[in-house]
């Protein structure tokens, strides 16, 4: 076995005149080489070119991935790696069997490319940070992607590495795991409908980050705030955070308001039950005093002289007020109801503005109110909603209609107290009637 000492790499230059002749004294040479040649390389990867790389970046205007990549520590990890590569790369210095010398060699090699593919994970965590801060980033997300290849890297590490150690070829380590298929397909199932179910939705732009979306199965209500290879994190109403498995974004249904947004309505859709005992003809007098409104103006005039019209065509059946076309409070109300939303600038005049009778029930006559408010946003969206409810809600005494209103306990008390007096006088008769009969 040929030793690998320290006088013969040198046995030909003046200095191996010079070198110390016992094995301990070469082994402490060699070492301190070697310190000096690891302090060397990492001065130089640290400071040297570090600093270049960041001053290129700022000098092209990249100041984001400067910072980026030095918060995700890419250039720590490669002043790691460089110091373990150099060491690797002269192990021959030390007077070592040549056995101890390959296992070193690869170890220091293993150690090296660990770190190195830390660095290249930090890239892709900067390129992630970096591309965060972008307007595209509201649209798309690259996050999933981003840490399918950490996952690739990482396995590619791992080959390389146990490859590495046991000093064998990696393409003989990729075609032993032909037989693991099934094992990895098992393992990596999630990761796999996860990459799926990521590359559909932002193909066909089903998800993006901001959107509101909606999820009862899964208790989610409120803002996407990160979509990634794995979970997709929902920021509710409530400040919570509900984190949702990305294939079943893809594979069960949700509610997406964005499409609201973007057509800048937002619905309003509420009910009025009136009470029914208060629907009622209007008369000639109460026509005459609600032309004062002017909503009601041009309406009530117009539909007093299509009525007319039909009366006349009915000749002589005319006479019976049962065959007579009038005018009722509730249907003026609806007009009334509809002029007021037509009018209302804060409204959407181009969409969809109803105002309906629905079936009668139980609980009164429904008006239901179905408009788009101009504004989304939550908070200006419930004051035009307010604001419409309160106009509407007083102005139904103006036509002698009344809101219906389950009875209460208070009313069932008040009730009672109106009858009380009844009821006592009574029993006093029934009293006094008794007495004078004995």
């Amino acid at each position: 076995m040929e030793e690998h000492t320290l006088l013969a790499h040198l046995d030909h230059n003046w200095l191996g005149d010079h070198m110390p002749q016992t094995l301990w004294g070469q082994i402490a040479l060699g070492m301190a080489l070697l310190l000096i040649l690891v302090v060397l390389a990492s001065w130089i990867t640290s400071r040297v070119l570090t600093t270049i790389t960041r001053r290129t970046l700022v000098a092209v205007g990249r100041d984001d991935w400067s910072s980026s990549l030095s918060h995700r520590r890419v250039f720590r990890n490669v002043s790691y790696a460089v110091p373990l590569l150099v060491v690797m790369s002269n192990i021959g210095l030390l007077p070592i069997d040549e056995r101890l010398s390959g296992f070193l060699v690869r170890l220091f090699l293993s150690a090296g490319s660990v770190f190195l593919f830390m660095a290249l994970n930090g890239v892709l965590s900067a390129w992630q940070d970096v591309y965060a801060l972008s307007t595209r980033a509201q649209t798309r997300s690259i996050k999933g992607y981003l840490e399918l290849g950490k996952i690739i890297m990482w396995a590619i590490c791992l080959i390389l590495v146990i490859s590495i150690m046991v000093n064998r070829s990696p393409l003989l380590m990729l075609s032993g795991l032909g037989a693991l298929s099934a094992v990895l397909l098992l393992v990596f199932k999630d990761t796999l409908l996860s990459l799926v179910a990521s590359t559909q939705m932002t193909t066909n732009d089903m998800l993006r980050i901001g959107d509101w979306i909606e999820m009862p199965q899964a208790g989610a209500d409120g803002f996407v705030i990160d979509i990634a290879l794995h979970t997709v994190k929902v920021q509710n109403w409530d400040k919570t955070v509900t984190t949702v498995p990305t294939y079943k974004l893809f594979s069960e249904s949700y509610r997406n308001w964005r499409y609201m947004f973007e057509s800048g309505g937002r619905r309003i859709k509420r009910t009025l039950r009136i009470d029914a005992s208060t629907v009622r003809f209007l008369t000639e007098a109460e026509i005459n005093a609600l032309s004062r409104f002017a909503l009601l103006n041009d309406y009530l005039a117009d539909k007093q002289k299509e009525i007319e019209e039909s009366n006349n065509a009915l000749g002589e059946w005319a006479t019976m007020q049962g065959n007579r076309r009038r005018l009722t409070n509730l249907g003026t109300f609806r007009a009334y109801a509809l002029a007021f939303l037509q009018q209302n600038k804060q409204l959407r005049q181009d969409m969809t503005m109803i105002v309906r009778m629905m079936e009668a029930d139980s609980q009164g006559v429904p008006i239901e109110i179905y408009c788009f408010s101009a504004d989304t946003a939550w908070v200006e969206y419930e004051r035009i909603q307010g604001d419409i409810f309160d106009h509407l809600l007083a102005i139904l005494p103006e036509l002698s209609l009344r809101l219906y209103q389950a009875p209460s306990g208070s009313d069932l008390n008040r009730a009672i107290g109106h009858n009380a007096p009844h009821v006592v006088d009574q029993a006093a008769l029934a009293a006094h009637s008794a007495q004078a009969m004995r």
